[in-house]
């Protein structure tokens, strides 16, 4: 690397919040079109031009690009680390990520630093020593997403607040169910649930109801109907994580045990199967063949098997033709013990019809057959003694790794063990899901104890998982196309599982989707970058899920002075920047609230947990909230506590001042001034209407 930067021809410009990404990978790239989406200005530094631009407008979206060692500080302070609010170290060499975030710490005391690495005990020291510091590992956060995605439509995300389980579900109301045709679409939030999308199956008829893309985005007093899909998240006892997902039924519990003879079982629930399937037997044994591919012994078993069983056939009927006075039994015994290796017992001691020695009048033909018969039962007997050799070293293997046997039903098939397979095993293990990975490396018996494990050509081994009664497969080996392959060979076995792949390369990420629409493709690169970028504004990123083909990140705020946030209700930060407020904490000596009151207020030192798109994170830091379109217009109070508490719920539901909630009810008819949101002024009627204070939401 040259210790002396030099500089491509870009467009400059100059900001005073600037960005500093140094490492132009897949992750880098996405992190400067991330970033750009905040309208944040950013340059770089690479060791070398690169030589792949996956995005391909991302030179025009540079300010500069510094070619040289993100290390060295002659090269920092060429990209005006002094002026940088954060630098992004992203290279794919966790030691050059290190001590460039030491050297550029060294120079700019309040720079935030964004670190990639897997080094958690390192990054937790450097975080408490250096400050203003985070530090991840994008296969750790992408295996969350990849898990989640194959878990099945009704779980979308889990995440632990306060010790506290919260998970994200995703329903289809049904007839008879207790929501149906009762319940309003606000009557489903409460103190352990908050809604966040409902789409009405009346309102796009006859088709699967449009999801929304933000949050809020429902009418509150919908009533709920057959077919109706709501999104919500809800607090769940930490003690009922195993039960948190949709468990196989009994009947698939009991196909799930295991079974000595489970391979035989399955080629004969096969060849049932495809006998109800296929009216022509030819055609039902070619496809049967065709499933045996990958069992090369068995093939050829199965081939020497039907071969003996022709040859003694034919034995039979030459022998009985050739010796008409010799008996049924005699025939039929004399090809197998020929079979069995015996030509010389034969010959030498068996007596047809009392005629002379078989081996001097017998025909010359009849003779070769014989022998041709004790040399394929020779060859037999090597075949058969090749594949009790074969399942006894399988037998001691298994015995030796301790591991489950693949599961027979409802179980998720994994395919690749790397970083990320193996971040997605454990989840989906802590998740108590039956879980079978197919690999092409070695695995150490340590990782991943118990969990089936296949090894070999991961083309070859999808028969081996039992992929025709998976409910999902997995596929995130590190070859795009071979993810692709893979996954299409998966889909065309079993067409009714879910299908997730993964793909480092958002562009082609998005063709796959277009073609395939069943299938779930996830660009691990664009997942992360989305938290890189979130952290490098200063949020705490707690965890990630994918909700209407776009990432959910759990942010953290801690309130500061300035903050856009500072001083707002909880409704306004809500519906003002479509987020999901689902944990509260006014200051650190007071214990925290879930799925906490929407009259809330900010303050400086608050805490605020909040369900975000990545759009509005970027609303939150520039402060853009969207407008307020409502107002409330009341009629009448019919009683005197009417007054009085009307007075309360205006001021404590709008966050208007008291003694202008007082003038107002004083003064009615009136409409109050103070223009809200939607969600906000229809839950102020609802209150007011309640204890009998006649008022309507107008739209302005």
């Amino acid at each position: 690397m040259s210790s002396a930067p030099e500089r491509l021809n870009l467009p400059f410009g100059s900001h005073l919040d600037r960005f500093l990404v140094c490492g132009l990978g897949s992750l880098g790239q996405h992190c400067v079109a991330e970033l750009k989406e905040y309208g944040a200005i950013v340059s770089a530094i690479v060791d070398a031009p690169p030589k792949n631009w996956e995005i391909p407008e991302l030179p025009q979206l540079l300010e500069e690009v510094f070619i040289g060692d993100c290390r060295l500080e002659t090269v920092l302070k060429q990209a005006r680390i002094h002026h940088c609010r954060t630098i992004l170290l992203v290279t794919g060499n966790e030691r050059v990520n290190t001590e460039a975030a030491l050297a550029a710490r060294a120079l700019n005391p309040d720079v935030r630093l964004i670190v990639r690495s897997d080094k958690q005990n390192l990054n937790q020291l450097l975080g408490e020593n250096l400050g203003n510091f985070a530090a991840f590992e994008p296969t750790q956060l992408s295996a969350s997403a990849f898990a989640l995605s194959a878990l099945g439509v009704e779980t979308l995300g889990y995440f632990n607040l306060e010790k506290r389980l919260l998970r994200v579900v995703k329903y289809q109301v049904h007839q008879g169910d207790r929501w149906c045709d009762r319940w309003r679409v606000h009557g489903l939030n409460s103190r352990s649930r908050r809604l966040l999308s409902h789409a009405s199956a009346q309102l796009n008829p006859p088709l699967t109801p449009a999801a929304p893309q933000q949050f809020h985005q429902w009418e509150p007093d919908a009533v709920l109907q057959a077919g109706d899909t709501v999104v919500y998240v809800e607090v769940m006892n930490s003690l009922d994580m195993g039960n948190m997902l949709a468990r196989p039924t009994h009947e698939s519990e009991q196909r799930a045990k295991p079974s000595r003879w489970r391979k035989k079982k399955t080629w004969i629930a096969q060849l049932r199967h495809w006998g109800k399937q296929e009216k022509n037997f030819a055609q039902m044994l070619l496809r049967f063949w065709r499933s045996t591919e990958q069992y090369q012994t068995q093939r050829v078993a199965i081939v020497c098997g039907i071969t003996l069983v022709a040859m003694w056939l034919l034995g039979i009927v030459l022998y009985r033709l050739s010796y008409p006075g010799a008996g049924l039994a005699e025939a039929f015994y004399a090809p197998i013990i020929l079979l069995l290796g015996g030509y010389g017992d034969l010959f030498g001691s068996v007596d047809f019809a009392n005629q002379p020695a078989p081996a001097a009048e017998m025909p010359g033909w009849l003779r070769l057959f014989s022998l041709m018969l004790t040399l394929a039962g020779t060859a037999f007997v090597g075949v058969l003694y090749a594949l009790l050799t074969e399942a006894l070293l399988t037998s001691r293997f298994m015995f030796f790794s301790n591991r489950d046997p693949v599961p027979q039903a409802n179980h998720v098939v994994l395919v690749g063990l790397g970083r990320v397979g193996q971040g997605v095993a454990a989840l989906l293990q802590e998740l108590k899901q039956p879980l079978v990975a197919i690999t092409i490396q070695a695995i150490d018996s340590s990782t991943l104890p118990r969990m089936p494990i296949i090894m070999g050509d991961l083309t070859h081994l999808l028969a081996k998982v039992n992929l025709e009664t998976a409910k999902s497969i997995i596929v995130v080996t590190g070859d795009d196309i071979q993810n692709l392959e893979l996954g299409l060979m998966a889909h065309t076995i079993n067409p009714q599982s879910r299908l997730v792949i993964r793909t480092y390369d958002q562009h082609f990420s998005n063709s796959v989707t277009r073609l395939f629409p069943y299938a779930q493709v996830l660009c691990g690169s664009a997942l992360s970058a989305e938290v890189f970028v979130a952290a490098a504004f200063g949020e705490n990123i707690i965890s990630l899920f994918h909700f209407n083909q776009q990432t959910v990140l759990v942010t953290e705020y801690s309130i500061e002075v300035g903050d856009t946030l500072n001083g707002h209700l909880l409704s306004e930060i809500a519906y003002g920047y479509g987020i999901v407020p689902v944990l509260y904490q006014r200051s650190r000596q007071e214990p925290p609230e879930l799925m906490p009151s929407e009259d809330m207020r900010l303050y400086v030192g608050s805490r605020l947990i909040v369900l975000a798109t990545s759009q509005s994170l970027q609303w939150v830091e520039r402060g853009e909230m969207m407008p307020r379109q409502w107002q409330v217009r009341i009629e009448q109070a019919l009683n005197s506590y009417a007054i009085t508490e009307g007075v309360n719920q205006i001021a404590l539901i709008s966050g208007c001042n008291i003694g202008i909630a007082k003038k107002l009810m004083l003064s009615l008819p009136a409409t109050l001034e103070q223009p809200l949101y939607e969600h906000q002024a229809l839950r102020l009627v609802r209150k007011l209407n309640e204890i009998h204070v006649l008022a309507q939401a107008i739209k302005l």
